[in-house]
């Protein structure tokens, strides 16, 4: 389902340029023999009726690439198409890595856990869709990736099963609200809808919502990841991770949100602001991103994240690049602390307000 590039020289500097970025999407592993053993009768009922659901593949027909995307791709200038590019590499590399991940734990939950690992199956099945469609898009502008060689080439990341809970969670719910807002404000606004891929976000965010009601049902399967105090101390965590991630990202491809008539700085806002409403159903304690402090310290991360871009730049010595972004990146860490030692807001407490 993945399109190959037309040279592998070409995919080896993509996969190099992605090690040498920190706000790539990483490839996961896992305990698996833990996942295995989860227990899942407290939503066995909920799993089953989304495991139903997977099976009918409500977009089995929609990924189909139709005449539209028949013609030449050159009315954005450089810097909006080259912001495009990158959004379109990051999101590929984001859903074949959700892919890899699930597609391993299918494979190994098989046999001990049969529930979970058709589940887990179905959902690397959409993943393979989406990240085929996205390298697809790359090359209607001249690049494409090699998934296989980026399977063998990238670093994998170990997490506990309890952090892939809470970030790919996280991960498909904010790809909801990226997807539907875009989807939304084109609806409104078709003069901006430069390529045919944006008609797709309506059901592809469907799909990330899907699996993203998964997780919540695997979260809740395991009251220990929702009610005690060092799941709320994690939750905390992995939320502030997902949002100041998503700030960077957005303001570094503005181009790409400017192309769209969009304002990344409102755009940001209105998907950080959406998810962390959404994740107070899942989660019992919550951000409070209303605080006044909040969101100029994320902006604040991504004016100094910008700095250390221009000083990677540079033709400087590696070594003085490095003292010279050290400051700055003890600057993040410092608004990123305050941040999560403000006072969160109780999930439980704002149900019955959440959109």
């Amino acid at each position: 389902m993945v399109s190959s590039p037309p040279n592998v020289a070409n995919a080896a500097k993509s996969t190099q340029e992605l090690q040498e970025s920190l706000l790539t999407p990483r490839f996961y592993t896992t305990n698996f023999d833990t996942a295995a053993s989860l227990d899942l009768t407290p939503q066995q009922t909920e799993l089953e009726a989304m495991l139903a659901e997977m099976r009918a593949d409500y977009n089995r027909h929609h990924f189909v690439r139709n005449d539209a995307f028949n013609q030449a791709w050159n009315q954005l200038d450089e810097p909006s198409r080259k912001a495009f590019i990158d959004y379109l590499e990051r999101s590929c590399v984001s859903e074949f890595s959700g892919f890899l991940l699930f597609k391993e734990l299918s494979r190994k939950l098989k046999q001990r856990n049969p529930l979970l690992a058709e589940i887990f199956q179905l959902m690397a099945r959409d993943e393979a869709r989406h990240a085929g469609f996205l390298n697809k898009a790359m090359a209607d502008f001249g690049y494409s990736m090699d998934l296989g060689y980026l399977t063998k080439a990238r670093t994998y990341t170990f997490f506990p099963i309890d952090w892939i809970l809470y970030t790919v969670y996280l991960s498909e719910k904010i790809g909801y609200w990226r997807y539907i807002i875009i989807f939304r404000h084109l609806e409104d606004h078709p003069e901006y809808s430069f390529y045919p891929l944006f008609n797709y976000f309506e059901s592809w965010c469907q799909d990330e919502n899907r699996h993203g009601d998964i997780f919540k049902a695997l979260l809740h399967s395991q009251p220990s990841l929702i009610h005690t105090w060092r799941a709320k101390l994690w939750m905390r965590f992995f939320l502030l991770m997902v949002f100041v991630t998503h700030t960077l990202t957005v303001h570094e491809r503005q181009g790409f949100y400017h192309a769209l008539g969009l304002d990344p700085t409102e755009f940001d806002r209105a998907v950080i602001d959406n998810t962390n409403d959404t994740a107070a159903r899942a989660f019992s304690v919550v951000l409070d991103t209303r605080h006044p402090d909040f969101y100029p310290r994320l902006q604040r991360c991504s004016a100094i994240n910008q700095q250390m871009s221009q000083i990677d730049k540079t033709t400087q010595p590696k070594l003085i690049k490095i003292l010279r972004k050290l400051p700055l990146q003890m600057a993040i860490v410092g608004h990123l602390l305050r941040l999560y030692l403000l006072r969160p807001v109780n999930a439980q407490a704002t149900w019955g307000t959440v959109r």
